[in-house]
């Protein structure tokens, strides 16, 4: 996962060419560490076609506000800097390929 603040947000989130999933998150939060394997997972598998990254919320407090961003683990899936859609709260790994062929169609 790449880590993002909100000096390299924009850059790595919303202009990047490929499909974003962005994992806003918190090292004080227990569920974000349990599901953090299973996007290191998909990131890798997946390299090349959708773009993993991680947003500490107190990291990027700008991006926090600006997409509403409430609880934690919050996950945002954008295509050319745009949400297509967003789930809140832990996800395994079957559960998650899921919501990414539902946002991005694939996975």
């Amino acid at each position: 996962l790449l880590a993002v603040t909100d000096e390299s947000f924009a850059r790595e989130v919303l202009c990047s060419p490929l499909p974003v999933v962005v994992d806003f998150s918190s090292g004080w939060c227990a569920p974000c560490r349990i599901t953090e394997p299973v996007l290191r997972s998909l990131a890798s598998r997946l390299a090349g076609q959708v773009k993993f990254v991680s947003a500490d919320v107190d990291a990027t407090r700008e991006a926090v506000r600006s997409f509403g961003v409430f609880s934690v683990p919050t996950y945002l899936f954008l295509r050319g800097g745009v949400e297509q859609g967003r789930e809140v709260g832990p996800r395994g790994p079957v559960e998650f390929r899921t919501i990414l062929r539902k946002y991005f169609a694939f996975a």
